[in-house]
């Protein structure tokens, strides 16, 4: 069952898609803003009216990069990319913790400054505070949410209408209820679009609309602003009409002419050993082994499944680094949901 209304015949927000591309060409982008949005916000906070803010990556910024040789720092253990928190002045590694102090030099070429690439909830947070300086900002994120009793804190300044503005990640999609709250901002849909996984586009059309759906709760009729380079995209057209339907059947068309879940399997094995070279020749070895035994079994099936044995099997390796040594992960992309291999 598909939900038509809302609870006590509240008006569904307007939703409005802010073509990114096109303000920066007319010159009308401040910062992370598009003009729309900026108007918006400050119509909302000439009227006492609350506004919510969405960017889903905290932080200052996700790396700092050298402009000159591409250097950008990494974590030891895991081999990700450190994210800069600006107030603690340091470089964080979002799986482990670890932290390193922030460097304005490069290490690897001695380039006098790092360049921040991208923005996350705290840099957005110290943008707001240079374009409406009498506004009130509180940021609801991992970092600020640290206990049940901080984000309660948050929530509840918040819901008294002690803030104007509140920037947050996923968190406050979900379960909000601010009868003050008329405009979402939604300030990079092409991020939630863009992740490189095969049910990116659906994640983004439930989270886009659970953001949504904390605009004009009570009686005044909610507004939602998504910036995004590709006005166009379906996923984004099928957000403004609100048309579940549609984007359920596009994105299951989808998956089964690409033989995705759940037409197919996925199935990922990890390998872990001290020696990398050791590990890869065996990870090869394995992954060549699973080919052939899967290739074999659909052989002995009909036509059309010896057809698309070529796109059904593939695999794929990604090496990480760690205290406990090497990990790699041997990833056995789409299986028949038919057949299971030992």
């Amino acid at each position: 069952a598909t939900l038509k209304e809302r609870f006590g015949g509240v008006e569904m927000p307007r939703i409005v898609i802010s073509d990114t591309i096109r303000n920066v060409k007319r010159n009308e982008r401040k910062l992370h803003f598009n003009k729309e949005l900026l108007d918006a916000i400050a119509e909302r906070l000439a009227r006492n009216e609350q506004v919510i803010l969405f960017q889903n990556r905290r932080g200052y910024t996700p790396y700092l990069e050298c402009p000159q040789c591409g250097y950008s720092a990494r974590c030891p253990h895991c081999n990700v990319s450190l994210s800069v928190h600006q107030q603690r002045n340091r470089a964080v590694c979002h799986y482990c913790g670890y932290n390193e102090p922030i460097t304005s030099h490069c290490p690897n070429c001695r380039t006098v400054e790092m360049k921040p690439m991208g923005f996350g909830t705290e840099r957005v947070e110290e943008a707001l505070q240079g374009l409406f300086p009498e506004a009130r900002i509180l940021r609801l994120d991992g970092d600020t949410a640290t206990s049940n009793s901080a984000y309660s804190r948050i929530i509840g300044a918040f819901a008294r209408k002690e803030a104007d503005i509140l920037v947050g990640t996923q968190i406050v999609a979900k379960g909000l209820d601010f009868g003050n709250v008329t405009l979402i901002g939604i300030l990079n849909g092409d991020n939630l679009l863009a992740s490189p996984d095969f049910r990116a586009e659906e994640r983004a059309w439930q989270l886009i609309m659970q953001v949504a759906g904390r605009a004009g709760r009570r009686d005044k009729r909610g507004k939602v602003i998504i910036q995004t380079a590709e006005p166009d995209h379906p996923v984004l057209q099928q957000v403004l009409r609100g048309d579940y339907d549609s984007m359920a059947r596009e994105q299951s068309a989808e998956r089964q002419s690409f033989l995705y879940p759940p037409y197919s399997r996925l199935v990922g094995i990890t390998m872990r050993y001290s020696d990398a070279t050791t590990l890869h020749r065996a990870a090869a070895e394995l992954a060549e082994r699973s080919k052939e035994a899967t290739l074999c079994l659909l052989h002995r099936r009909n036509k059309a499944r010896r057809a698309l044995a070529a796109q059904i099997v593939a695999t794929h390796a990604s090496m990480s680094a760690s205290k406990k040594g090497f990990t790699l992960l041997v990833y056995g992309r789409k299986l028949p949901k038919q057949h299971i291999i030992l």
